[in-house]
């Protein structure tokens, strides 16, 4: 199995001029939603202090899990 490191051996001995089929190539093999997230750009909006604490509580949360039971009979009404 080859490991990241090779690939990116491999990557830097591409010539400049097949990089753009190269990139083709290997995004064409990544989760879209994956490759979304990943390009995506950083958020660089400042949290508000409501977001802040919300984030807070929900690390300070002994049982963050929600049951699927839960969730299923939210939507249902």
């Amino acid at each position: 199995m080859m490991s990241g490191e090779e690939l990116h051996k491999l990557l830097d001995h591409i010539p400049e001029s097949d990089v753009p089929t190269t990139r083709k190539f290997l995004r064409s093999l990544v989760d879209p939603v994956e490759l979304a997230i990943a390009s995506a750009p950083a958020d660089d909006e400042p949290e508000t202090e409501e977001e802040i604490e919300a984030v807070r509580a929900a690390l300070d949360d002994p049982e963050p899990d929600v049951p699927f039971e839960a969730i299923r009979g939210r939507v249902k009404g």
